[in-house]
């Protein structure tokens, strides 16, 4: 084996995730052009993108906007009754069991079947707000449990030699110790908003949202926007993640690869 051999290729990080996107447009484009070809159903991806295209950030603008801005509050809101609800069952063990099956509880409503509830209760896009909060809760919760069950507990046993109680534990070595486990989390939970928030734009009153957007395509038979739409939203949903990934990088930059990233 010559040394130009068995010297390893340098592959950019980019071209995994390039290629990948290839083979997916091309068996799209194959099956659109074969299978599907007589149906309507799937369309090729140059009359997706040629929509797109004509659609532009006028038509998609506000519907992101809506959807961006229900999720956005709704990841805020169930992320800080998460980790409110984490807190509680670190400085009140006892609770942990309470807190857990409510928690469990949350995640095991069907969201399909109390967004029309939330409809008929609240105006607005509130329903919206609460259902993408509730997509994140228990995600959240558990995450932040692993995170600060997770303390050294070498710097824990410190702490309680100079006297001090849970909360100066939580204060001191607890809270560091949770954030690459909480990021973790964050990042599962910020496209489960994005998709709590379009549920309920499925069954609620809005505006403008993706959603929305969504049903008067299907409803007015045009294939072509409905794909866009779902481009649009998934798009949107990755951009949450990564954000939130990068988030993570910069503020636990301690963490190892994988965790907090």
């Amino acid at each position: 084996m010559t040394a130009l051999s068995a010297r390893r290729i340098a592959v950019p990080g980019w071209a995994g995730p390039a290629a990948g996107i290839a083979a997916v447009l091309a068996c799209w484009e194959v099956l659109a052009l074969t299978v599907f070809a007589g149906g309507h159903a799937v369309p090729t991806p140059q009359g997706v993108l040629r929509t797109l295209a004509d659609d532009g950030w006028s038509f998609y603008g506000p519907h992101l906007r809506g959807t961006g801005g229900e999720a956005l509050r709704g990841f805020l809101w169930g992320n800080a009754i998460a980790t409110a609800l984490a807190l509680l069952v670190v400085l009140v063990p006892p609770l942990e069991r309470v807190v857990t099956q409510l928690a469990v509880a949350s995640y095991c409503l069907p969201i399909i079947a109390v967004g029309p509830i939330l409809t008929v209760v609240f105006d607005g896009d509130t329903p919206m707000v609460a259902l993408s909060a509730l997509s994140v809760v228990f995600t959240t919760l558990i995450g932040m449990l692993a995170g600060l069950r997770a303390a050294d507990p070498a710097g824990l046993d410190l702490v309680r030699a100079y006297g001090g109680g849970r909360w100066a534990m939580l204060r001191r070595v607890r809270f560091a110790a949770a954030l690459p486990a909480a990021f973790t989390a964050l990042k599962i939970s910020a496209p489960a908003a994005v998709l709590g928030a379009i549920i309920g734009e499925f069954m609620g009153r809005v505006p403008a949202g993706l959603g929305l957007a969504m049903i008067v395509a299907q409803q007015q038979l045009d294939v072509e926007r409905t794909w866009g739409v779902a481009i649009v939203s998934g798009a949107l949903a990755g951009v949450a993640y990564a954000g939130i990934a990068l988030a993570g990088r910069l503020v636990t930059p301690w963490a190892p690869r994988g965790e907090g990233r």
